[in-house]
């Protein structure tokens, strides 16, 4: 399958700053990026996407007139849009206030100045979004593996689901939480368990303590996708049966080599 190349994605940039915006044209330039657009807020950025529908956002966190995170939810809530894949361009470092963006289902998070490798490394996740690269596993047919996906954000779960599409996965459940989850594997079986960490009510880990202990499913392959930093709660994740930890942004060739290794066992 022909992997697209950064010359063929469409890019819009969400730059206030003149100065910023040139530099990061730039750089989208020397990766070999031809198609850019611009917008310097949130309105000027709604009336482009609407005009010309980019493949990938590239946006600083602030506006005059918003935020990248309300700009985020316009392009996810919308049908239409749901598709454009969004990448953070900020020097914000402090973890509490990148959440949001992580439980929204962002490409990438790009620290300001970022390098050609952190450049380099989002486009090619922008990629792998947009396009098809079928697992091709030694033991299972991947169209018939039975999924279940457990995040209590929809958007998360919706890039979960489209990573995973693209690798073949076609039969998959979702659960909001881990309650739902439990609830679903006490009356079907699945031959894999994607899951966020922090949930209300039933967290990962505690999802993850009854599928080892308390389920007719014990030897379930456990993915964990987590922006949890704490080591001791992924000690715990770890101890408790979780086959693998995933951060995020969801990155596509991370899961791809993650699935192959839980799946090809």
């Amino acid at each position: 399958m022909r992997h697209l190349q950064p010359s063929e994605l469409s890019i819009l940039l969400v730059e206030p700053s003149d100065t910023q915006r040139k530099i990061i044209c730039q750089r989208l330039e020397q990766e070999g990026v031809k198609q850019i657009q611009t917008a310097n807020n949130l309105t000027e950025a709604l009336k482009v996407i609407n005009r010309h529908q980019p493949d990938l956002v590239a946006s600083a966190m602030h506006y005059e007139d918003g935020t990248a995170l309300e700009l985020l939810q316009q392009i996810k809530s919308s049908q239409h849009f749901s598709d454009i894949q969004f990448m953070l361009v900020s020097s914000e470092c402090r973890r509490e206030q990148l959440e949001s963006y992580r439980q929204s289902g962002v490409v990438a998070i790009l620290p300001k100045p970022f390098t050609a490798e952190h450049l380099g490394k989002a486009l090619n996740a922008t990629i792998d979004l947009l396009s098809h690269d079928e697992l091709d596993l030694t033991h299972f047919d991947v169209q018939d593996l039975r999924v279940l996906v457990v995040d209590d954000s929809k958007m998360a779960r919706n890039i979960i689901k489209r990573t995973i599409t693209n690798l073949g996965l076609r039969l998959i459940t979702e659960a909001e939480d881990g309650q739902q989850a439990i609830e679903l594997m006490q009356q079907q079986m699945f031959d894999l368990v994607i899951t966020d960490y922090n949930m209300p009510s039933v967290d990962g880990l505690a999802l993850t303590q009854f599928i080892r202990n308390d389920s007719q499913q014990s030897h379930i392959p456990i993915l964990m996708v987590s922006s949890e930093a704490n080591e001791t709660h992924l000690n715990n994740v770890s101890q408790a049966g979780v086959n693998a930890l995933c951060d995020k942004p969801f990155e596509p060739n991370t899961v791809k080599q993650i699935l192959y290794q839980l799946l090809e066992e």
